[in-house]
């Protein structure tokens, strides 16, 4: 079976030791013993081990962002737009499990131009999911009284914990969590006006679905 790339070893490598023992109980050695690789190999695909975590953090931030990109340009409303970042949210940890676990687990020892990067792209993510509740509440979908900032932090820290208690072998598949996920949020943040239209429904929980 021929081998997975270098780089690719290092980073699976590096996700299950930083997981499990935590980023400053693991060194380079370590990694490159693990993988069968040299520090040679190593810093051919990374500076340091700063770079390393870096790149763990970024690669599933980019992939969120660029989906949450993707859901506002795909959908023509403002709720179809929020259910849709929401399910590309939720269904991110079928991918990045291991790198959201990480990032909770281990950003605080990401510092300078490397802590900037991630923390800009996490406050884009933010800031578009905030522009698409307050488009909402301008075309009288969404609830005026239910401030938006507090909204999106819910949706955010909603989805986020997921990494302690998602397992994939539940009884629930990811497809299932983010339509409760969508749920919660219209049935919270749905004019009746917005509900009477039937705006949403195809985000909803139907009765047959859950038990």
């Amino acid at each position: 079976m021929k081998k997975k790339p270098v780089k690719e070893r290092i980073i699976e490598t590096a996700l299950i030791m930083f997981e499990k023992y935590g980023y400053h109980g693991v060194t380079i050695d370590q990694i490159v013993d693990e993988c069968g690789t040299s520090k040679g190999g190593f810093y051919h695909n990374f500076r340091s081990k700063d770079e390393l975590l870096y790149h763990i953090h970024d690669v599933f931030i980019s992939y969120l962002l660029n989906k949450a990109k993707e859901s506002y340009e795909k959908e023509a409303d403002p709720v179809s737009r929020m259910c849709g970042i929401i399910t590309s949210f939720t269904k991110i940890f079928d991918l990045y499990k291991s790198h959201i676990t990480v990032f909770y687990q281990e950003s605080t020892y990401l510092k300078g131009d490397f802590e900037k990067q991630i923390n800009e792209k996490r406050d884009q993510y933010r800031q578009l999911l905030l522009q698409i509740i307050r488009e909402g509440q301008e075309s009288g979908d969404f609830r005026l009284e239910v401030p938006a900032e507090i909204s999106t932090m819910a949706i955010m820290g909603m989805i986020n914990w997921m990494y302690k208690w998602f397992k994939k072998e539940g009884e629930l598949s990811l497809e299932d969590i983010a339509r409760i996920f969508n749920d919660m949020m219209l049935h919270s943040l749905l004019t009746e006006d917005a509900m009477k239209a039937g705006k949403g429904d195809q985000f909803l929980l139907k009765t047959e679905s859950v038990q």
